[in-house]
């Protein structure tokens, strides 16, 4: 059986009157890239913030690397690396100065601090910048910046919080190989993310909403058992049929994508291409085609966002 790095049962954490992550558990396996994929506000952030000791849940048990949290919390800051949304590193102070400054406050060694730093600016490309005042830089440069000083200190379990919000489509898929090449290596990652295709690339995920998980389980798993099949239908006037479709208890979606609607029919409709025809008149004449699902799918057929 595969080691388990993060262990949460029956979590709950609660500001006030409202309940930011509502007894939630989950798994994490060492090595593997763990999601969270919600939208903002959904607890994605506060489920972080708990896991790694930043918070203290109202009610649960949490173990991460085999520590009691948020017990042993302070034990557990030597063992992790935290990456935040925000870039949150020095921006008057040179890319070496922030990478030596945070192996100081993990308490790496004079000797072995200098080497360390120079093998992250050469495995993040920043061995060129390394004078560069970080003010200067650019979006992608300070996001591998921020990955470097997150795992200075070789971190067994690295946290990354929407670590690609602010980074252009080619930024982000140099990031993730970076996190590939970390997860060979043996490091767990738990990385919470809005998009659709990077939540495709972790090998498990929990989708989120109002603090509640919807589902858990790899991409693949949560595809292939969503529990709905998707046609996709291509005629004229798509938004009055769009509008006729979601009223049907047995159509869970309706999404325009160009010159089609995507609509995701309930699993117990046998035929769903027919029962689409003999419910909707208009459709007699129009093309419908069986889709492969997307994670997209998934999100909307577990959440609310099912019928919008």
């Amino acid at each position: 059986m595969s080691e388990l790095v993060i262990k949460a049962h029956n979590v709950t954490k609660q500001f006030g009157d409202l309940k930011a992550i509502n007894n939630i558990s989950l798994n994490v396996e060492k090595g593997n890239i763990y999601g969270f994929l919600g939208p903002n506000g959904c607890g994605k952030s506060t489920a972080i913030r708990v896991l790694t000791g930043l918070l203290t849940p109202s009610t649960g048990q949490v173990e991460v690397l085999g520590l009691s949290i948020p017990k042993q919390a302070d034990a557990l800051r030597l063992k992790i690396g935290y990456m935040t949304q925000k870039f949150s590193l020095y921006e008057d102070l040179t890319v070496a100065e922030n990478l030596l400054f945070m192996g100081q406050i993990y308490g790496i060694s004079s000797a072995q601090l200098k080497n360390r730093c120079q093998e992250q600016m050469q495995t993040y490309g920043l061995d060129k910048l390394q004078k560069q005042i970080v003010g200067g830089m650019s979006g992608g440069q300070k996001q591998r910046l921020s990955l470097a000083c997150a795992t200075i200190n070789k971190p067994e379990l690295l946290f990354l919080d929407e670590p690609t919000s602010a980074v252009d489509p080619e930024n982000r898929r140099n990031f993730w190989e970076k996190l590939f090449d970390l997860s060979e290596l043996g490091t767990t990652i738990l990385v919470t993310t809005h998009y659709m295709d990077e939540a495709e690339r972790c090998h498990r995920l929990a989708i989120m909403e109002s603090g509640v998980i919807r589902a858990d389980g790899s991409p693949e798993e949560l595809m292939r058992t969503m529990g709905v099949n998707i046609v996709e239908v291509k005629t004229t006037s798509l938004r009055s049929l769009k509008s006729k479709l979601i009223a049907n208890k047995q159509v869970r979606s309706a999404a325009q994508l160009g010159v089609r609607l995507r609509v995701l029919v309930d699993e117990q409709v046998a035929n769903p291409i027919e029962w689409l025809k003999s419910q909707f008149p208009e459709l007699q004449q129009a093309e419908l085609t069986l889709a492969r699902p997307t994670l997209e799918d998934v999100f909307v057929s577990v959440t609310g966002a099912s019928r919008t």
